[in-house]
């Protein structure tokens, strides 16, 4: 059984352990529910809706690739292509993550976590992390039987993954509107912490849209509800019934739950779903531009009343952007979504068609103009790299001004002799 420990870059001063939650076993599973069963406000409710989500559950077990080709004999880290890479990759241990024996003994190469049952006939929504590079995944239902299952597609970028075993007749769940989910309702967590068994935990949402660093892609529901190693794929529910989430990953100093889990919204897992069983992958739109968050003190010396949007600091050489937008362009919306901060932008150029023209609303030269492009296709990794935010500053070219700017950094005040909480920019 396997834990992927991800060390994340300390936020204000408190360092903290990001751990994926892949470890699973006998899972719990899931009939299906309707919005009628919400189970609030009476007796024995949450007995009830446990009773009828737990069959839909499952184990996921993948036996990974062995031999001089895998990953950890050629010394590459476990967490290649998870969203998690980054952070390993700089905070890890040096030599990488070993993949651990199980408590009761299972070989090395040996993934576990859970899933559940989205449709009847055999579709089953797990984590990428818990299935990449496998070389047999098997599915355990709740009545004991294992399946051998194929990976119908895997996305690396949401850490999301599609299976489908050869059966029908399965119990299953349904999706829910993550957009409607509210911090502070109540949800439950079912998986197979530490190979127990099949294991519900409950708690509230604790936080939305919350940005883990774990790529551009996705912003996490947080929850209190137990989450542990064995829970990577398995369901979070709401009340009632829904699946609002697919848990992934959890901030602990031990490994353990310390009441920080998060899940990939449910409507991410709709959209990247739909693409996988059509096309094995998802394809995402590119723009081909780095892109900066707009500070207050930007945002005062290009004329903003309010600091919102994407700076624009460099393109890509014959990206689709180019001869479109500019360094300095502060992206006001896109399609005509809002882009109120810098991390909403790839979210919303991944999720439009490649191809597609689109319209943006730009501020340039201190005033507000619409442009017009079509989007590109995401190939690789390096692509998506300068869509998404950096938090270096870049210079901002502004014709209102007649000069370039950029934010202060800690270094920068030292160099000046300014205070910590120096504001200005940087006329460069």
């Amino acid at each position: 059984m396997t834990e992927r420990p991800v060390f994340p870059k300390p936020r204000a001063g408190a360092a903290r352990n990001l751990a994926m939650a892949t470890f699973g076993a006998l899972a719990v599973g899931a009939l299906i529910w309707t919005p009628q069963a919400e189970a609030e406000g009476r007796p024995g409710a949450v007995a009830d809706l446990v009773e009828q989500v737990s069959p839909a559950v499952v184990t996921v077990l993948a036996e990974q690739a062995q031999g001089p080709q895998g990953a950890q004999s050629q010394g590459r880290s476990p967490f290649e292509g998870t969203p998690f890479e980054e952070f390993f990759r700089r905070f890890g241990p040096p030599g990488g993550v070993p993949m651990p024996d199980g408590p009761h003994g299972g070989p090395r190469g040996a993934a576990q976590g859970s899933g559940f049952v989205l449709e009847s006939d055999g579709y089953i929504i797990t984590n990428n992390h818990v299935v990449e590079d496998a070389a047999r995944v098997t599915v355990r239902l709740p009545d004991a039987r294992e399946l051998e299952a194929t990976v119908v597609g895997t996305d690396p970028r949401s850490d999301l993954a599609l299976l489908k075993v050869a059966a029908t007749g399965l119990a299953h769940v349904t999706l829910g509107d993550s957009d409607a989910v509210r911090v502070g309702e109540d949800v439950i967590a079912v998986g197979n912490p530490f190979g127990l068994g099949g294991t519900v935990t409950r708690g509230i949402v604790s936080a939305l849209a919350r940005d883990i660093n774990a790529g551009p892609y996705v912003d996490f529901i947080q929850t209190d509800a137990a989450i542990n190693r064995g829970n990577s794929g398995g369901p979070l529910f709401n009340m009632a019934g829904e699946v609002v989430g697919v848990n992934s990953a959890i901030y602990s100093p031990s490994g353990g739950s310390v009441g920080v889990g998060f899940a990939i919204p449910s409507n991410v897992v709709s959209t990247v779903v739909a693409q996988l069983r059509e096309h094995g992958a998802v394809e995402r739109g590119w723009l081909g531009v780095s892109i900066q968050t707009v500070t207050p003190d930007i945002a005062q010396a290009l004329g903003m009343e309010t600091a919102r949007g994407a700076l624009v600091a460099d393109l890509v050489e014959g990206a689709p952007a180019n001869g479109v937008l500019r360094p300095g362009d502060v992206i006001l919306s896109f399609d005509g979504k809002p882009v109120n901060q810098s991390r909403d932008l790839p979210k919303l150029v991944g999720a439009a068609r490649a191809g597609a023209t689109v319209a943006m609303t730009v501020l340039r030269d201190g005033a507000e103009t619409t442009v017009e492009m079509a989007v590109g296709r995401l190939e690789s990794a390096a692509q998506a790299a300068p869509d998404a935010p950096d938090t270096a500053p870049a210079a901002v070219a502004s014709a209102r001004l007649g000069a370039a700017v950029a934010a202060l950094t800690p270094e920068m005040r030292d160099a000046a002799g300014l205070a910590p909480d120096a504001g200005g920019v940087v006329v460069t």
